[in-house]
């Protein structure tokens, strides 16, 4: 337990105050044989650690870390289009979606100008009196 108080002692010296106000819990530190299991309790990252020169050497867990980089991949190519002017793949409603929606405006349209109606016939049935 000295070691790694120590080694997170030696990581955390060069960052000076930053290092002081980051949250002291945000981190956990797990024993697993030759080596650490990190946490990031913010991200739920985990990372593995080991003691490398009295450092404290820390990379992504195997799977995060293809997860880290598909999703690198996947930027990387949307970045690549966007920059060469290529379309970017987005789902075109259905005509069946277009038409629902066209149909939902008509209704909404009639039932507007079906007020406006009212309140005319309302109007020239009775006038507001004229102000002199």
């Amino acid at each position: 337990m000295k070691i790694l108080v120590l080694t997170l002692g030696v990581l955390l010296l060069p960052f000076g105050a930053a290092a002081a106000e980051a949250d002291a819990s945000r981190f956990q530190l797990e024993k697993s044989g030759d080596h650490f299991v990190r946490l990031d309790r913010q991200t739920g990252a985990m990372s593995i650690c080991q003691d490398k020169d009295g450092a404290l050497v820390c990379r992504m867990a195997a799977d995060e870390r293809a997860a880290y980089e598909d999703e690198l991949d996947r930027l990387s190519e949307r970045v690549t289009k966007l920059e060469q002017g290529g379309p970017i793949q987005r789902a075109l409603p259905s005509d069946a979606e277009v038409d629902r929606s066209i149909s939902i405006m008509e209704k909404m349209m009639k039932s507007f100008m079906g007020m406006v109606k009212e309140f005319q016939a309302e109007e020239n049935a009775n006038p507001l009196p004229q102000k002199t």
